[in-house]
């Protein structure tokens, strides 16, 4: 049975307010990179991107992020900018779902390797189940949920939707 957490009207409101809290923490930046993990995380921050462009006139930039979601050990990590694009720049890895947190650790640790002004993160649902020390600096909305239960988050046109199995 699904139960929905979050519907479309209130995750436009969740993407709005996450855009505002990126455009504060930068608003003397003149270029911000939005990196999405590929899949959920960069269409959603596709969404991200979309609003900051009306509301910043910061440059903002939008890198794929690429891994093996179930090894990104030996995967490795891969953008669609070279290292030197993101060099003193402020960057923020956006993901949909932070879970165990593996993605989003691998993510960070790619993006250390090079000098960075600023590497914040952001997620559309935070649940708490963290195997790694990795957090959401800008959470959509924070879920206890069980080991057993998966969210499951959907961006279709007009009817994103976030649901619970």
């Amino acid at each position: 049975m699904q139960q929905t957490i979050l519907s479309h009207q209130q995750i436009q409101h969740k993407i709005e307010r996450i855009a505002y809290q990126i455009y504060e923490a930068n608003v003397y930046e003149t270029e911000i990179i939005i990196a999405g993990i590929e899949g959920g995380g960069l269409q959603f921050a596709k969404k991200i991107v979309a609003k900051l462009k009306k509301i910043t006139e910061a440059k903002i930039v939008l890198c794929k992020l690429s891994m093996d979601k179930k090894d990104p050990l030996s995967s490795g990590v891969t953008t669609s900018l070279t290292d030197e694009e993101f060099v003193n720049k402020s960057v923020v890895i956006v993901d949909d779902v932070l879970n165990s947190g593996t993605t989003l650790i691998y993510g960070v640790h790619h993006f250390l390797k090079t000098p960075l002004k600023q590497l914040k993160t952001a997620v559309l649902v935070n649940r708490n189940h963290k195997k790694y020390p990795v957090k959401a600096d800008y959470k959509g909305i924070s879920l206890s949920t069980s080991l057993q239960e998966h969210v499951n988050v959907l961006f279709e046109t007009k009817n994103d939707r976030v649901f619970l199995d």
